[in-house]
């Protein structure tokens, strides 16, 4: 949560704590003052799931620290409190969720608290480091990964470039869900789900891009891929 007003703050602290009651899941709140705070934690730890940001602040307000972070993380799920609806065009561009005015209502809240919950259980995640830092991918995103030396890369759906990572292949495919991804060559691994079609040489993604597949491993893979959308059409 980020919100420089304590009376605010306290308040939107205080519904967070009477919903977390009645959840049977952990839940770790954070509060910062500031975007500037935030984004120092940010830097050490970027494992976060939901970002409640009030707009106006001084320094940085809130919807240029959203546009920091969504630049940064697809996934993370946005939630602007406000006392204000001048932003809700620019709220688009950075996927926000919902849109809480102030003085919050409790059961508003908690609506916008299960829409989050429910959008996060659509997806798994795996932690990653690359250059920058620590980053949270959602599983479902990613088309590929590639060995490259000691490191790897990854190919993320819709995505223009791969992202390096400074996990082994073999570090990487340990966290990915088992019978989710397959291995079509000896430098590649892709999500099953995410396949177009196959090719005698190339597997192409729903995105448009591709990795090459082995001639080893074509029959597997084209087996797998079958067996995949009979039970999941």
């Amino acid at each position: 949560m980020v919100e420089d007003e304590k009376p605010h703050r306290d308040l939107l602290v205080h519904y967070l704590e009477d919903w977390h009651r009645g959840q049977r899941r952990a839940v770790i709140l954070e509060v910062f003052e500031s975007s500037e705070a935030f984004l120092f934690r940010y830097e050490e730890s970027r494992d976060f799931d939901l970002l409640f940001i009030d707009i106006q602040m001084p320094g940085m307000n809130g919807m240029e620290l959203a546009r920091k972070v969504r630049a940064r993380d697809r996934d993370i799920v946005i939630v602007f409190v406000t006392g204000v609806c001048d932003y809700l065009e620019e709220g688009y561009e950075v996927e926000a969720l919902h849109y809480l005015m102030k003085p919050l209502d409790p059961e508003r809240l908690n609506q916008c608290l299960e829409k989050a919950l429910q959008r996060r259980q659509r997806g798994t995640f795996i932690t990653l480091h690359t250059g920058e830092g620590i980053l949270k991918i959602n599983q479902e995103c990613v088309n590929y990964v590639e060995a490259r030396g000691r490191n790897c890369c990854i190919g993320r759906m819709g995505e223009d470039g791969e992202l390096e990572v400074k996990e082994s292949f073999s570090e990487v495919e340990k966290l990915l869900d088992e019978g989710e991804f397959v291995k079509c060559h000896r430098s590649f691994l892709c999500r099953i789900s995410n396949i177009h079609h196959i090719g005698r040489e190339d597997i192409f993604f729903d995105d448009g891009s591709s990795v090459p597949v082995s001639r080893r491993l074509w029959q597997q893979v084209n087996r797998l891929f079958i067996d995949y959308f009979r039970k999941n059409t």
